[in-house]
């Protein structure tokens, strides 16, 4: 099987720190492409975690690269108009040249979230069938007909140009373990693109979500199995343990035993690394997404190495 290694910038982090400046992580991108790093990834969030718009930061690495893919990990549909989000995804989609992954969510319930979309005048428990409309309308305008919608937002012969460079739009990823998060990716979506488990609970989780692609009359060999995972690279197993805990700490505002339950993390060598990811691969995974606790341009070559132990090159 192809194994595609995607790499999450670190838009969040800078922000944490007070460098606001969006040209380094640019840089970033252009650096994981020439590592040969297959996808960069941008999360979202309004006030919650404040970060980079992902959106408008894809559409300036879309222009700086060539090769490589790029998604959002994870949007949150529901806070956007879905009409705007067809508009914004189809021209995304024409500067990269079909290039983009739609990775969604519908995001945990904790306070700082719920506040966020309050702010943003979207009623929370409402965010899944928000979702799911918004997407499916989305899709509609994607094929570039007229479209008639009689739903929360009302399109009479509503006709979306330009149409995304890939025919019927960017393949969307849908995240989430819940057992109706791997229903619905197995269901509705292109792939399906958890945190977690670890390798094991991965590959029960995903039996899932190809059965329920199945049952949908959908090929289960066409859904891409990936992941979103935490790593801190170091030979020193504990010193690492402790710069994941207090990077996942300050990133959520959640102590780091909690986030374990749900999170699959590394902390520990290069060799070890190296057996954990192909776990991963042996459960069924074809597109493992990488986030970093610490230095971002030390682990990218590191994972560059780990990949030759592997036999993983660049595919």
């Amino acid at each position: 099987m192809t194994m595609r290694i995607g790499y999450l910038l670190p838009t969040r982090e800078r922000v944490m720190r007070g460098e606001h400046d969006a040209s380094t992580i640019l840089d970033l991108a252009s650096r994981a492409e020439g590592l040969g790093f297959e996808s960069v990834w941008i999360g979202d969030s309004l006030l919650a975690r404040p970060r980079h718009d992902p959106i408008t930061m894809l559409a300036a690495i879309a222009a700086r690269t060539t090769t490589v893919e790029m998604g959002t990990a994870v949007l949150l549909p529901a806070l956007r108009n879905p009409v705007v989000l067809a508009h914004q995804f189809a021209t995304l989609d024409q500067i990269s040249q079909g290039r983009i992954i739609l990775g969604v969510g519908i995001a945990a319930d904790v306070p700082n979230i719920r506040a966020e979309f309050a702010a943003a005048g979207v009623p929370f428990e409402k965010r899944v069938g928000r979702m799911m409309e918004g997407l499916r309308l989305c899709q509609a305008f994607w094929r570039g007909e007229p479209v008639d919608w009689d739903g929360r937002w009302p399109v009479e012969q509503g006709v979306l140009a330009p149409t995304p460079h890939r025919p019927g739009g960017p393949p969307i990823w849908g995240g989430g373990s819940a057992p109706a998060s791997l229903t619905r990716a197995g269901k509705n979506f292109d792939g399906w693109f958890p945190t977690g488990p670890d390798a094991d609970g991965w590959g029960r989780d995903w039996q899932v979500v190809r059965q329920a692609a199945s049952e949908a009359g959908q090929n289960p060999d066409d859904l891409t199995g990936a992941l979103y995972l935490t790593m801190a690279i170091g030979d020193d197993a504990a010193a690492a343990q402790k710069q994941i805990d207090g990077y996942l700490e300050e990133y959520y505002g959640i102590h780091a035993a909690m986030l374990a339950k749900t999170m699959a993390c590394y902390a520990g060598p290069a060799e070890g690394a190296a057996q954990w990811l192909q776990g991963y691969a042996d459960a069924g995974a074809s597109h493992l997404v990488l986030r970093f606790a610490g230095d971002n341009e030390k682990h990218m070559d590191d994972i560059v190495g780990i990949r030759e132990i592997l036999g993983w090159g660049n595919q």
